[in-house]
Parts: C-alpha cells; structure tokens; sequence
C-alpha cells in the first residue's frame, strides 16, 4: 500500500463501470487512483483499465494529491500539465525500479498516460537519451555490478537484468563498454568500475 492509503469512498459499481467505460459524465464527481502505478485519474481517461483491487477512489484531487498520488498525464485531472522533467523523472524512477521487466515503449507509455511518440520525444529532449537507450544503460550499469560482485555466469546475469537472450545481450555489453562480460571480468577493479 502507499503511504497515506487509508480509503474513504467506496468502489461502488457504477463508479467501477464509469472508470472501465470512460463515461465523461462522471468527471468531476468522483477521481480515481491507481496503487501500482501511483497516479490518478478522471473516470473518463483513456488510459488502459487497471486492476479493480489497486483502484481508490476519491471525491477530489486534493485528497488524491494528499495520498501521495500523482496526476495522469493523459487525462489532466488537476487540469495542469506535469512539468516535463517531472513526468521524465517518474519514468527514470520507475525503469531503475523495473529494469529486469519487459519494458516496451509502448509499456512506459501506458504506465505514465501518455502516447508512445510524446514519451520518446520528451525523455530524449529532457536526458538526451531515448528511453530505450536509457533501460540498456541501466541493466548494463546493474550487470557490471554482479560481474565483478558474484560469480554468476554470463547467461544468469543477463537475465536477472532483464535480457533473456545471451547473444544479444553480449553484443550490447560490448558495444556499451568496449568489452565482453567475460573480459570485463577480468579487468583489474578500478578499470572495470569507470
């Protein structure tokens, strides 16, 4: 549960059938927030359906914003647009939490109710990176660590960083710092850590 998670309204089944049906006639009437996700909605957003169990419900933003939820970017519940480097920062935040998952374009757009073309362009203009680049950035940096911290082979650690194919994943790494897994291995520790 987040912090701050103590529901006041009820789920009742026509609020249900209001958010999975996007009924724009309930906006305003009631806001709805998503546990797993940490934003919050207006009945009618587009976004994809959430899991019935992680919504709360709340009468307005306020108290919404009070539980610690963010407002959705696609739907604009507080009517303001997230600052750009705000809604950049969540993605950052959320792929350093879940790098070993597929994570997609696509996904990340879902995840932070926005398009697929927005997030992209957005996150390269804010880091100078797409957000690709930025999750083989990250499991690269995750898999250096457990090379020189463990012994797990080449083919464990790249799935434990979220690459199931081996190949490709030595391919990446080579291309990423100039060395294979198994070299980087064998480089004396200050080199191996730059």
């Amino acid at each position: 549960m987040k912090k701050g998670d103590s529901g006041n309204e009820i789920m009742t089944n026509e609020k249900w059938q209001a958010i999975i049906g996007n009924d724009a006639s309930y906006n305003n009437q009631f806001f709805y927030a998503v546990r797993t996700t940490g934003i919050f909605c207006k009945p009618s957003c587009k976004s994809r359906v959430p899991n019935k169990e992680n919504v709360r419900i709340f009468q307005n933003a306020e108290e919404a914003i009070s539980a610690n939820y963010r407002p959705c970017k696609r739907c604009k519940p507080t009517n303001e647009r997230l600052p750009d480097n705000e809604w950049v920062a969540i993605m950052t935040e959320y792929i350093d939490n879940n790098y070993p998952d597929k994570l997609t374009l696509e996904t990340l757009a879902e995840i932070s109710h926005g398009s697929a073309y927005h997030l992209h362009r957005t996150f390269k203009k804010i880091t100078g990176i797409t957000p690709v680049e930025y999750i083989q950035q990250v499991r690269i940096n995750k898999a250096k660590k457990y090379l020189l911290q463990s012994d797990r082979t080449v083919a464990d650690i790249a799935k434990k960083v979220g690459i199931s194919n081996t190949p490709y994943f030595i391919t990446l790494f080579k291309k990423m710092t100039g060395a294979t897994p198994a070299q980087f291995r064998q480089l004396p520790e200050s080199e191996g850590t730059k």
